[in-house]
């Protein structure tokens, strides 16, 4: 897993990613910046202000893992991630063959957190 592979050896994004971002928390907070007040203590101010985050895109045949980008411009796909069998498995026999972006959580998370080394 190439990808896997260049996010490991970058330290600098690694320490960037938000483990907890879930893709409804960034379109409020970088595209919904009226709402940011209600909730928490983390503010956009700009387009400066950037979030890394994984989501898991049920869209395609098989769910993949997307690392993510994000400002207040724009949502950037840094890397696509395949999950082994046995993970998406699981996944789908948590979530059901609904299409969508979802959070990572559970064992999905458990294992990307472990194949990056942040555990």
């Amino acid at each position: 897993m190439k990808e896997l592979e260049k996010i490991r050896r970058n330290q600098e994004l690694l320490d960037a990613i938000d483990w907890d971002m879930t893709p409804e928390e960034a379109v409020r907070l970088y595209l919904e910046w009226g709402n940011n007040w209600a909730r928490g203590n983390y503010v956009i101010r700009s387009k400066d202000d950037v979030a890394y985050y994984f989501v898991i895109n049920t869209w395609k045949e098989k769910p993949v893992i997307y690392l993510i980008r994000r400002n207040s411009e724009e949502a950037e796909e840094l890397a696509a991630i395949e999950l082994p069998e046995q993970i998406r498995s699981r996944f789908l026999e948590e979530n059901g063959n609904t299409r969508g972006v979802y959070a990572l959580s559970g064992a999905v998370k458990r294992w990307l957190k472990k194949e990056l080394g942040q555990m």
